[in-house]
């Protein structure tokens, strides 16, 4: 037990945004492949359902991924995760526009689309979990 609070805390000094990626990077390729499989069941006709289908599912991993190994924070988990609940809202919006604007206008691929949308939105959210819904108060 020991060793596992150790390496924790050698992790949680790792910067935030190299965690971020890696984290991001799980977390991205767990919502796409939500994603992908959502529109397997479902067809591409039906891409804007699967993404909520996907951000739905996908989100609760995230919050504790986020919570626990990217932001480090301890308690708060309700108020942390209301506040995920927005950034997710927002980020979810900038998603379907972008997917919309791609598929329709450029790209035409929903899974493409949605690998690009997602690599976007990752900054965004990013942004948004570091200085909104993971702040910490330096006392």
């Amino acid at each position: 037990m020991e060793v596992m609070k150790l390496l924790y805390s050698k992790w949680c000094q790792i910067p935030d945004k190299i965690r971020f990626l890696f984290i991001g990077a799980v977390n991205a390729g767990i919502s796409y492949i939500i994603f992908a499989l959502a529109v397997y069941l479902l067809g591409q006709g039906h891409y804007q359902l699967c993404v909520v289908l996907q951000w739905t599912i996908s989100s609760v991993f995230s919050y504790f991924n986020q919570k626990f190994f990217v932001f480090c924070t301890k308690g708060n988990y309700l108020h942390e995760y209301l506040k995920c609940c927005s950034t997710w809202a927002v980020s979810y919006f900038i998603n379907v526009i972008i997917l919309e604007l791609l598929v329709r206008f450029a790209i035409k691929n929903v899974y493409i689309s949605q690998f690009i949308s997602i690599f976007l939105v990752s900054v965004v959210t990013y942004v948004l979990f570091k200085y909104f819904a993971f702040k910490t108060h330096k006392k």
